[in-house]
């Protein structure tokens, strides 16, 4: 596994990380600020082939930036930090070089990545500093990370949260896979979020159905729909989905009633034709429900019309939960 020195305020200490073999360090330009021993760490580093990372944070300017731009931190004051030390480098003829610019204010980190893409093609290496315990701090490095990742800026990514660093390495592998940058290695499992039309414990349901899946190396996209009304349309781009009703779930493969099992059996039976389509595939899963899949679509709709029946159109009784918000802010 690849070693990365993270280095404060000592350049020997940077020397003696390359000395024993590291394969990458990190230097702090608040407190490392010596130009002559920036530039000592770049040369050992550069005969070595070892890449460093230029980490400002926000929280350790240089004092004369912070000064300059009136002792507060700007965008624009990291991304001269960063600059400054890429100065150093080129000095030396040194350019294996990613970068970073930290803060712990999600709007100021967005906007000092946003200006520093604009102005160096070095590589960008994407965080939210201390952003505390989840899940407040998973929230937050997630919002500032999947904004720019989203806008096209960004190379490498790094939850920094209080907690165990494999719930920052799980995290990490859950965004990329959210946004599309990295092949899905688990289920993705949605659900809805429960209305009135609801026939189970959707909370319930879903929460056992990922405790089930648990890391099991099935990349599809698994749905928990609370009722058969809305479920199986909503989740019709799911490799495989489940939705209650009358006490049974109906399940469906690419929006296919494929069969009906016992409502405690819902669960059970999601792994199992996960694992089977992960295997064979949704057109195999498909052929194997040949024979009970005219009666899962009649059951479907048995159970759609009765829930249509029993709740009508607005199972969420909208206009009475409207006027009872406006009588309350009145």
């Amino acid at each position: 596994m690849p070693i990365v020195a993270d280095i404060h305020h000592q350049y020997r200490r940077a020397l003696e990380a390359l000395e024993a073999g590291v394969h990458c360090l990190r230097l702090n330009p608040g407190n490392i600020k010596n130009p002559d021993h920036i530039k000592t760490v770049a040369r050992e580093a550069k005969d070595r082939g070892v890449p460093i990372r230029i980490g400002v944070n926000g929280g350790s300017l240089h004092p004369d930036l912070y000064r300059k731009y009136g002792d507060r931190v700007t965008p624009e004051a990291m991304v001269e930090s960063a600059l400054q030390e890429i100065a150093y480098f080129d000095e030396v003829d040194f350019d294996l070089i990613k970068i970073s610019v930290k803060a712990s204010s999600v709007p100021l980190m967005i906007e000092a990545y946003r200006q520093l893409a604009e102005v160096t093609d070095h590589p960008l290496h994407l965080g939210v500093t201390e952003a505390g315990p989840p899940p407040i701090g998973t929230l937050k490095a997630t919002a500032g990370m999947a904004t720019l990742l989203a806008e096209g800026i960004g190379d490498t990514i790094r939850y920094s949260l209080t907690a165990d660093p494999v719930e920052e390495a799980k995290a990490g592998r859950q965004l990329l896979e959210v946004m599309g940058l990295r092949e899905r290695r688990n289920v993705d499992l949605i659900a809805c979020p429960s209305c009135g039309r609801a026939e189970v414990d959707v909370f319930t349901i879903a929460q056992q159905a990922m405790e089930a899946f648990g890391e099991r190396e099935i990349p599809l996209q698994v749905a928990v729909m609370g009722c058969v009304v809305n479920g199986p349309g909503e989740a019709r781009d799911a490799d495989l989905g489940i939705a209650a009703g009358n006490k049974r779930g109906h399940l469906f493969v690419k929006g296919q009633n494929v069969m009906v099992v016992p409502e405690d059996e819902m669960v059970e039976t999601l792994v199992e034709w996960a694992e089977y389509i992960q295997e064979h595939g949704a057109d195999a899963a498909l052929e194997r429900a040949s024979s009970t899949r005219d009666a899962a679509r009649r059951a479907a709709e048995e159970d759609r019309d009765r829930n249509l029946d029993e709740r009508g159109d607005d199972a969420n009784d909208a206009e009475a939960v409207i006027a009872g918000i406006r009588r309350g802010s009145g």
